[in-house]
């Protein structure tokens, strides 16, 4: 038996091991916000790996956005020491789950198996992802024990509030320098037929009109700050996003509609605040003095982050200009550039490969609309040998009745799992 249909076997015959991880993962509802048993599922993933003989470390991102007693931040980082020196290949996953929404018609935190799929909140975004890449790295130990290397596979926090309190702070501490880390896969639901080579980038900003109080049966002694944010909306409507739409990129994002640079409004407060839970009673009669709006604009890899900061200021003087007595304020929030592995290095193209060998067509090389966690790999750790890779559908992730199929997991961890032997046998 040659080594190739060696690791396809006992991958294969780790399908039980792949089945009950994802399914114990999903069953611990790592909800963000707030951060909910960050700590547990690290807890429990740590004891599966300890049994297989991998070293295992727990650190809290003590300090990170978002950590507190109540909520610590909790990463897991394991290891597996090949029996010579080498390169480390690196399977990085998040544990931490949006919220659960309305419309399930199943137990979102059950983990049921049924119709050969794994149901439940987190199961394609992507507890399936650290499931298979497990899977993937069992199997490959199994069929070469002599491997050269390490391989290294993380569970990491917050990376649906921007991984401030995973990969970002691992970053920080050296954990993906290129000189300890060849290459890292991140098991995000793409497709297993789909290499993500990276995403487009992000700038979140508010912008805040301010006008001047007054009775609300006589406006027109005041200057309503909603009015004038109106009028911004106008023109972001009518001026900016024609021109973001005509605006396309190289990259191959997807869907096609993601090609183009876009602009969403978050959300917009104004005027009074909002009542609390229980409170029957009216509002008071007042202009709305502040309103305030929160910009998510989606940034090409060709566009300048400068560029796109002073094209908004720009419309906001114009409006001004024409509504004299405006007052207006524009605030960062944060900002991630675009990162793309170019599709040629290493474990791009190891990746495909194996897509090839096991699925029987050639790879897609596609882009992510929105980031996750390679923008910090690329941007603190500088290691640019890093995509996305895994078995769940990305029409699913944050969807109500989230699944990911047995058999996808399966094949993606031997895809994994070649691309493993590609590096370390």
């Amino acid at each position: 038996m040659d080594r190739e249909t060696r690791i396809l076997a006992e991958v294969a015959a780790r399908g039980g091991l792949a089945t009950d991880t994802a399914r114990a993962l999903i069953r611990v509802p790592t909800v963000n916000p707030p951060g909910a048993c960050y700590r547990e599922v690290c807890e429990g993933l740590a004891a599966r790996l300890r049994g297989l003989g991998w070293s295992v470390e727990l650190l809290r991102a003590s300090g990170s956005p978002g950590d507190s007693d109540a909520f610590p931040r909790w990463n897991l980082v394991a290891r597996l020491e090949g029996t010579r020196p080498g390169p480390c290949v690196h399977f990085n996953g998040h544990h931490d789950v949006v919220e659960v929404g309305q419309g399930w018609t199943r137990d979102p935190f059950g983990a049921d198996l049924s119709d050969g799929r794994i149901w439940g909140r987190g199961a394609a975004d992507m507890k399936g992802g650290i499931a298979a890449a497990l899977a993937a790295a069992e199997g490959f130990r199994a069929a070469c024990p002599d491997f050269r290397g390490a391989i290294e596979l993380s569970a990491t926090a917050d990376e649906e509030s921007g991984g401030y309190g995973g990969v970002a702070w691992l970053a920080e501490r050296g954990h993906f320098d290129p000189a300890r880390v060849a290459a890292v896969i991140i098991p995000e639901p793409l497709g297993k037929d789909r290499v993500c080579l990276g995403h487009r980038g992000v700038w979140w900003a508010e912008i805040e009109t301010r006008g001047h109080i007054a009775h609300g049966a006589m406006p027109f002694l005041g200057r309503s700050a909603i009015d004038d944010m109106g009028a911004v909306l106008h023109a972001i409507e009518t001026r900016l996003k024609p021109a973001l739409s005509a605006r396309r990129t190289a990259m191959p994002v997807v869907p096609e509609g993601a090609r183009a640079a876009t602009l969403n409004i978050n959300a917009i407060h104004g005027g009074a605040p909002e009542p609390a839970p229980g409170d029957t009673g009216l509002p008071a009669p007042c202009v709305a003095d502040r309103c305030r709006m929160v910009l998510d604009r989606r940034v090409l890899i060709e566009e300048d982050m400068d560029a796109v900061r002073a094209e908004v200021a720009a419309l906001l003087a114009g409006v001004a200009a024409e509504r004299p007595g405006l007052d207006w304020g524009l605030r960062d929030l944060f900002e991630v550039a675009p990162a793309m592995c170019p599709p040629e290095a290493p474990v791009a193209a190891a990746t495909a490969a194996a897509i090839a060998r096991i699925l029987g067509r050639d790879a897609a090389f596609v882009a992510s609309p929105g980031t996750y966690d390679q923008k910090h790999i690329d941007r603190i750790g500088r290691l640019r040998n890093c995509i996305a890779y895994g078995p769940g559908r990305l029409e699913l992730a944050h969807q109500p009745d989230e699944w990911v199929g047995v058999d996808d997991m399966m094949d993606a961890a031997a895809v994994m799992a070649l691309v493993l032997a590609d590096f370390l046998a």
